[in-house]
């Protein structure tokens, strides 16, 4: 945040950030293939592996090429058939990339979908739902208001 344009006004706003340092953690992709190491198969997960990992090449000519340190998609790259089918550019890749198996997302009257959720203890406690005009969700993107009744 304190890189990006509107960075230099924080230092003089009321408001006063504070970044929880587990968050590195959850938002850093390298978490990614750590997961799919220790829960293969898993039916959440997307199969993933550290772009200079030789095992990323079972993921063949279709993936997602992601920065291990990147925010609303920058630096993302959706590659099908060997082809990119879309690209956000942006400031980060020197720390290293992630390769993740394409699974497109649906496209409703030309609006591409997120759900994020959330479990405790296996049971569903959170949902939000985001969307953008790119299959690669950026700092564009719109937050859904909903309700499940």
């Amino acid at each position: 945040m304190f890189h990006d344009a509107f960075g230099a006004k924080l230092e003089g706003a009321p408001t006063r950030w504070i970044e929880p340092p587990w968050k590195a953690v959850l938002s850093n992709k390298g978490i990614l293939p750590l997961l799919w190491e220790m829960f293969p198969n898993h039916p959440n997960l997307l199969p993933a592996f550290f772009e200079d990992d030789v095992r990323a090449a079972e993921l063949g000519s279709s993936y997602v090429r992601k920065p291990l340190l990147s925010r609303e998609g920058a630096n993302v790259t959706l590659v099908s058939g060997g082809t990119p089918l879309d690209e956000h550019a942006g400031p980060y890749g020197a720390e290293g990339f992630v390769r993740q198996a394409l699974s497109p997302l649906p496209n409703f009257s030309g609006f591409y979908p997120v759900i994020g959720s959330w479990l405790v203890n296996h049971e569903p406690c959170g949902l939000s739902i985001r969307e953008d005009e790119s299959p690669i969700t950026g700092n564009g993107s719109r937050f859904l208001p909903h309700a499940i009744l």
